[in-house]
């Protein structure tokens, strides 16, 4: 009675503090063991460029039979795709800057898990990208200055799809996943041998398009990879405010494996793509492929990180940079000599020279070309739309 008593008389915010008090202690409990119970990334080229044995981690074996294959040249041309990537990528921030382009979204960072995972891919398999994969697009022979047309509103895309079965780009964040898992379940059906590949980043997989994407694909067993670039952060939300578990863990939910790769160790993620997309070929169904990484740049060129990151973040992965890390490698196993990488500084000028003379060049697309390829066929209201669009520009002197 006196106990009671007692804790009656107590004011009630003492209750409540020690009810937040346990809660916190029970969340800080809860993320101590959701960190100590955080993988091991599958990673077979360290940060200081040394290759990763069997004898040292035999968890890996299994992915490094898929790289035992690996060339010095090989190996030459992943860095190469990887520099020229980048270079690309660099001279579209700067043009963005400029005032020659609308937006830019850069990949700088992510080149190991986009050339990794794209040149795991068959030529008959097929790519859903988002609006990042600069790296992916370059992989499936996608010229370049195309990516930049819908960035400066000169197109809608640039590219027909079906030549290099890469989609065009998807804005809205997470759809593609759904597409990419239809697409998977009608090569399932038709019978093909082949694999079907989205991407997309960490901020997208808490969309409902992405979960649903996961329960189709796990349902149907379709021969789809979804390849998620875990950047650390959804615009500005970093990866701890999105979930408690990590994210590849998200998949046994949906009765699938999932795995967890090195994002910046082009090798790995050359590995456990092939991996998971052999297991999709084979009719075992999908995989979720979780490339940690980060992004080392702005969100698009609209954004400014330096308003929610610190800057140690930022050298602490900067140490990690893919790019560096293979070539450390190619010096270090006589792959690669300097004559090799003066002579890709070459290349890559002239990558940067021809994207920026082929940008300011491109002409402006014709006004009513909005209204094209809006359907398969004609259409009443389109055809309405574009008669009173056509008055209306008419009204200005001139027609224009």
């Amino acid at each position: 009675m006196t106990v009671e008593s007692t804790a009656a008389r107590k004011p009630r915010r003492s209750s409540g503090t020690k009810r937040a008090a346990g809660a916190a202690s029970a969340a800080k409990a809860a993320a101590a063991a959701a960190a100590a119970a955080e993988p091991q990334l599958v990673q077979l080229l360290t940060p200081e460029g040394d290759r990763v044995s069997a004898a040292d981690h035999p968890e890996n074996a299994e992915f490094m039979a898929f790289v035992e294959d690996i060339t010095g040249d090989d190996l030459r041309g992943l860095y190469r795709d990887m520099v020229l990537t980048r270079r690309f990528d660099g001279e579209a921030t700067a043009l963005q800057r400029q005032g020659e382009l609308g937006l830019w979204a850069s990949l700088l960072g992510q080149e190991a898990a986009q050339i990794g995972s794209a040149r795991a891919l068959n030529d008959e398999d097929y790519v859903f990208p988002t609006y990042r994969e600069h790296g992916v697009a370059w992989c499936r022979g996608v010229d370049p200055t195309n990516l930049l047309g819908m960035f400066r509103g000169v197109n809608h895309g640039g590219w027909d799809p079906t030549l290099n079965n890469f989609h065009l780009y998807t804005i809205v964040i997470g759809s593609q996943t759904l597409h990419a898992t239809g697409y998977a379940m009608g090569v399932a059906k038709d019978g093909a041998d082949s694999a079907v590949i989205a991407y997309f980043g960490d901020g997208a997989s808490s969309q409902g398009d992405v979960a649903e994407a996961f329960t189709f694909g796990a349902v149907y067993n379709a021969p789809v990879v979804f390849f998620c670039q875990n950047n650390q952060w959804a615009i500005s939300e970093p990866t701890e405010r999105q979930m408690r578990v990590p994210l590849y863990q998200r998949a046994q939910g949906f009765g699938f494996p999932g795995v967890r790769v090195d994002g910046n160790d082009v090798l790995a993620c050359l590995a456990v793509t092939r991996w998971a997309l052999d297991r999709a070929r084979r009719g075992e169904g999908p995989t979720l492929v979780e490339a940690f990484t980060y992004r080392m740049g702005a969100h698009t060129t609209s954004d400014d990180p330096t308003k929610y990151r610190r800057d140690e973040e930022r050298e602490a992965w900067e140490a990690k940079d893919p790019i560096l890390r293979l070539k450390t490698h190619l010096l270090a196993s006589g792959a690669a000599d300097e004559a090799f990488f003066e002579e890709l500084e070459t290349e890559s000028e002239a990558l940067g020279k021809h994207v920026r003379e082929v940008v300011r060049a491109m002409p402006d697309p014709d006004t009513m070309a909005i209204f094209e390829n809006v359907y398969a066929d004609g259409h009443a209201l389109v055809d309405e739309e574009r008669a009173q669009f056509a008055a209306y520009l008419a009204s200005f002197e001139g027609g224009e």
